[in-house]
């Protein structure tokens, strides 16, 4: 009888074990032995967050706009963040992103504060060049304010072409100098995988002076020829 007992206990446990959705299989008398687990958090404690989770950020969207935020660079700022660690929210959130930011920047200073922050984090933030670049084109096609100082795209270039005069002396630099220039090179690339540019004709179309420049930056991490330069040419070439 005891040892019924036990097993009507296994078989009434086995309907209330839940399996999990990540694709592992467990075996059926795994999930039969598993042991019944007593909660000891309280009702009343606080809600958990993992850690970087940001709560402006919550249910993944942004449909407060920025009335939480003080300053466009913070609210900018937060949102690169958050693509740096879901970057599969990029589809569902860009859209309302970019019209918040259409609200935001009404002005040259403030459309320069923006191309700034996301260069800054397509340069700095390791493995952000690809989504920086997809970044650049949508808001390249999708920002309505153009100043005479030249439009998103415009000043995207403008801040990249500053950059590429001084390729010769970073090249050669220390390894600071070198690691922020390699860094540049390849989110260089992703633009001109990325930012689509279109016709008279409307047909959609690549920078070619972002071209010329990639072939240039690579003859010159040829011209120095250290491991860092040669491992950061082998990256390009690979994009």
């Amino acid at each position: 009888s005891e040892h019924l007992q036990q097993a009507r206990i296994s078989s009434g446990s086995q309907g209330k074990v839940s399996v999990p959705d990540s694709g592992l299989e467990m075996a059926e008398s795994q999930v039969a032995m598993a042991p019944v687990v007593t909660s000891k958090l309280s009702v009343k404690a606080p809600e958990f967050y993992p850690s970087g989770y940001n709560q402006n950020f919550a249910d993944s969207s942004f449909e407060d706009g920025y009335d939480d935020y003080l300053t466009l660079a913070e609210y900018v700022q937060d949102f690169l963040n958050h693509l740096a660690e879901q970057p599969g929210c990029f589809e569902t959130e860009i859209g309302q992103f970019a019209e918040t930011v259409n609200g935001w920047v009404t002005a040259d200073e403030t459309l320069q504060e923006l191309v700034e922050l996301v260069y800054q984090q397509a340069t700095s933030v390791p493995n952000f060049s690809y989504m920086g670049a997809r970044l650049c084109n949508y808001l390249s096609h999708h920002l309505t304010i153009s100043p005479q100082s030249g439009n998103f795209r415009q000043l995207l270039l403008q801040r990249c072409q500053t950059e590429y005069e001084n390729r010769d002396e970073a090249a050669k630099g220390d390894e600071s100098a070198q690691k922020q220039f390699h860094a540049f090179v390849l989110f260089l690339a992703e633009l001109y995988l990325n930012l689509e540019i279109k016709g008279t004709k409307g047909q959609v179309m690549r920078a070619e002076i972002l071209q010329e420049g990639l072939r240039e930056l690579l003859n010159v991490l040829f011209s120095n020829p250290v491991d860092n330069n040669l491992m950061c040419a082998v990256k390009l070439l690979k994009v």
